[in-house]
């Protein structure tokens, strides 16, 4: 098959959608908290008119001058940093990822490359080769001798958790990596990252990680990358780029996917002195008129409505509504993100951390079937809900999202526990069959007026 279904035992046929909305084919309505690609909202009329404009006057290929191109990488590296002044427009967040590995290594004439543990960085073979939760999920893939893989610098579940300084130690691991390689004879040339580790369950590494990485690879003559295809263009609130955050500057960095609200689009970003080392490049229909006429209406969208300030505000809202549910909920176990980009890791009990899948994929059924509500179970242990909403999701969205996520939550750990929350749910024997079974407790234990509303937060 081509690509996995959203619910797959159940699947949603979409026929319309139109802002943080999606619509069946049989009109319900559901709330989408799922589609980072449509950032600015499904089918905003400002960029539906922006294409539709643009299409009907000129659409070509690459070699042609057009004022529109110029004007949108003008407009697009405004919201850079120095150096970071070179801007390659391609088609999608695969051909970018491939066109920044050939830019690290024309500049550094080196080609060994330093990952992440179960990243994803996109389909091309290239690609597949620096993306672990892909390759270790295929049969009888050798790991290529050139890729290096880092640990996750996760401080609920990873290597380095409920420790003093976990960004340093997760930094260490990195410069073991390359004395590892000198002692090899191999050259690292290129650290690849998102900033905010999406596709690994909404990683939010310590705050001086990628300072200390950053120092450490381009110390050993390394370049280093910075993926931002799902949590950039000011998603993640206080910045247009989740790097930020960080107080980095990459050398190279990679957008996509919500450049074009859905239009085909993604862009590389670098330095004049790193984009001189490639020569030629072709990308035939990369920035041509409509994708970047689409990309404009984009970015004044962003502005004119304020959406990095409401992923603050939202982000914020959803971030704090889960951790004040956090302590009633014995499968909740951790609660982290950045603006709009929220995760929810579920676990059998909070002393083991051992991920829940099962309840993970109940909650996911229960929140599309009895609320409407779309979000996802993703990570490696398909255990973390995950929210990367259109950016013109609503604090009243956020709340309402808790506070059904909160009770359904509920009913599935009172329909598999019980009243008796001191048991540990045995994940091996929870199925989707069971969710049928597990009915709304309206004499809970715990009344209405005991609970920590999250209407109350602020």
């Amino acid at each position: 098959k081509s690509c996995k279904l959203h619910f797959e035992s159940a699947p949603v046929k979409m026929v319309r959608a139109s802002k943080q909305y999606m619509y069946d084919d049989a009109g319900t309505e559901y709330l989408d908290g799922i589609n980072n690609v449509a950032h600015v909202g499904h089918c905003h009329p400002q960029v539906v008119h922006a294409g539709q404009q643009q299409m009907a006057r000129l659409s070509t290929n690459f070699g042609f001058l057009t004022d529109v191109q110029g004007m949108y990488a003008k407009r697009l590296l405004e919201t850079f940093p120095e150096p970071l002044n070179v801007c390659f427009l391609v088609n999608s967040g695969s051909e970018a990822n491939d066109l920044a590995l050939r830019l690290a290594r024309a500049y550094t004439k080196k080609k060994d490359i330093i990952c992440v543990d179960n990243a994803y960085h996109g389909n091309l073979g290239s690609l597949i080769n620096i993306s672990p939760c892909r390759f270790k999920k295929m049969q009888d893939f050798v790991k290529e001798d050139w890729v290096h893989v880092a640990p996750v610098p996760d401080v609920y579940r990873g290597i380095h958790r409920d420790t003093s300084n976990p960004g340093q130690k997760y930094a260490t691991e990195v410069a073991k990596i390359i004395t590892h390689a000198h002692a090899n004879n191999r050259q690292i040339g290129t650290f690849i990252s998102e900033t905010l580790l999406a596709k690994p369950g909404i990683i939010k590494p310590p705050k001086n990680y990628f300072k200390m990485v950053y120092s450490i690879v381009r110390g050993a003559g390394g370049v280093c990358i910075a993926d931002e295809i799902q949590t950039g263009l000011g998603r993640v609130g206080e910045h247009w780029w989740a790097f930020q955050h960080f107080d980095v500057v990459p050398d190279i960095v990679t957008c996509g996917k919500p450049m074009g609200n859905g239009h085909p689009m993604a862009a590389v970003v670098t330095s004049h002195q790193i984009a001189d080392c490639l020569g030629d490049f072709i990308s035939t229909y990369g920035g041509n008129p409509v994708a970047c006429a689409i990309g404009l209406s984009v970015l004044d969208i962003i502005h004119n409505e304020k959406l990095m300030s409401a992923a603050k505000s939202v982000g914020r809202c959803l971030l704090e509504g889960f951790k004040a549910i956090l302590p009633l909920h014995t499968t909740m176990g951790d609660v982290r993100g950045l603006g709009m980009v929220v995760g929810v890791e579920i676990v059998t009990d909070k002393e083991s951390r051992k991920p829940s899948k099962e309840v993970a994929e109940m909650l996911s059924y229960k929140l599309k079937n009895d609320a409407r509500m779309l979000v996802a179970n993703d990570g490696p242990d398909k255990n973390v809900m995950t929210l990367v909403p259109p950016l013109c999701f609503t604090t009243d969205n956020a709340k309402q999202l808790v506070t059904k996520f909160d009770k359904l939550l509920k009913e599935i750990e009172d329909g598999l526990l019980g009243k008796d929350t001191s048991k540990s749910i045995d994940d091996g024997k929870i199925s989707l069959d069971m969710i049928s079974g597990i009915e709304s407790d309206s004499d809970s234990d715990e009344s209405e007026a005991k609970r920590a509303r999250y209407d109350d937060v602020d």
